[in-house]
């Protein structure tokens, strides 16, 4: 949480994403073994994201839909999309699909808070203003996470949080931070 790059950031980055990952190991081996009692395939999904500098990277979720489901439909999730599983949906619902992001934390590629992390075929048509979010680390949650989630087009996510980042800090960062669970209990703006 912070500015992007600053020590404080990178400092809370590893040390809240180790602590998650330590307590919800529990949590995600059950969660990888109801995957695949339910389908076949592989229990992560993993996919090419846009990060920082417009870098190419893999992004860690459980998977929530069968495998393939990119081929069974459009490229972005659907309000009450088939592909979902049923596990899925309780996994999206409560978010824990997103835990093994923490994992990309770890690595570098994200930060916990920052722009949300989109796929190449959505960045490869940004303007150039708009990719001036690759300024800042994506992050497992962020501006517009708590503000509109999946409800908002990705033109007002990138409007909302170039202006956000730019005169982000630690305490407004702390702020998403503790929002997030609230948002993430209400579905708030989820599909």
């Amino acid at each position: 949480m912070g500015r992007q790059g600053s020590f404080i950031k990178l400092f809370t980055d590893i040390v809240i994403s180790l602590v998650i990952l330590i307590v919800s190991l529990p949590i995600l081996l059950i969660c990888m073994v109801a995957i695949k009692l339910e389908t076949p395939g592989p229990a992560i999904f993993i996919q090419d994201r846009a990060g920082y500098k417009g870098k190419k990277f893999k992004m860690y979720k459980l998977r929530g839909m069968f495998e393939n489901a990119h081929e069974l439909g459009p490229e972005l999730t659907v309000k009450d999309d088939p592909r979902v599983t049923k596990v899925g949906r309780l996994l999206r619902r409560l978010s824990i699909d997103e835990i093994p992001q923490f994992f990309n934390v770890l690595k570098g590629d994200m930060s916990i808070i920052g722009p949300r992390p989109e796929i190449i075929s959505i960045t490869d048509n940004y303007t150039e203003e708009q990719r001036k979010v690759f300024d800042y680390k994506p992050g497992i949650t962020g501006y517009s996470q708590i503000n509109g989630r999946q409800l908002l087009t990705p033109d007002e996510r990138i409007k909302m949080e170039l202006e956000y980042y730019a005169k982000a800090n630690f305490f407004t960062d702390l702020i998403i931070f503790l929002k997030t669970p609230i948002i993430v209990f209400t579905n708030e703006g989820n599909l």
